[in-house]
């Protein structure tokens, strides 16, 4: 079954070309997973020492997790520093910049090119993302990094792999992804 929050605006999709039952199950999985089942809309980042080390082991060694735990601008100001478009730790981007929509568009690049795709400031105002156009947003996303292709070639566990590291770089709570995209396409087919 379809959230009603996206059975509200299936329409957009399809301008993206989410349009077949296998494109739309891989996307509903991946934004239902970074979503939390589409009730997070905004990344929130309150990691402890130990959710730090874990998650961001490349940017909290040894015990530097110490003093950044349960701090979420700091935390994000330090993962996103000096990448995708976002300034040092210092420029606050990373915080400004976090994941935000369906399927958490990050980092100053992508909301600028987003801006410039829906015509709307999304640099000035980030919020845009997470309120009118969290679901744009994601489906902008998807076309813009090619994943309807990726859809197109099946649904085994290893393409929902393929896709999840497409989207988050890793594999980043995988197992949940694989079982969204089975109850997706059950339903949807």
């Amino acid at each position: 079954m379809i959230p009603k929050i996206i059975s509200d605006q299936f329409e957009d999709l399809k301008k993206f070309g989410i349009d077949t039952p296998l494109r739309l199950a891989h996307f509903l999985a991946q934004c239902s997973h970074e979503s939390g089942g589409f009730k997070t809309l905004t990344e929130n980042l309150n990691y402890s020492a130990e959710g730090l080390k874990k998650t961001f082991p490349k940017y909290f060694p040894a015990d530097t997790s110490l003093a950044y735990a349960r701090q979420p601008e700091k935390i994000a100001n330090k993962v996103y520093a000096n990448r995708m478009g976002n300034g040092g730790e210092a420029s606050g981007d990373g915080w400004k910049y976090r994941g935000r929509g369906c399927i958490q568009l990050t980092g100053k690049e992508n909301y600028k090119k987003f801006s410039d795709a829906c015509g709307e400031d999304c640099v000035i105002n980030p919020d845009l993302v997470s309120g009118k156009y969290f679901l744009q947003s994601a489906a902008w996303f998807w076309q813009n990094r090619g994943l309807n292709t990726f859809a197109d070639i099946g649904s085994s566990d290893a393409q929902v792999l393929v896709i999840t590291r497409k989207i988050n770089g890793g594999t980043n709570g995988l197992p949940d992804r694989i079982e969204k995209f089975k109850e997706y396409y059950s339903n949807l087919k």
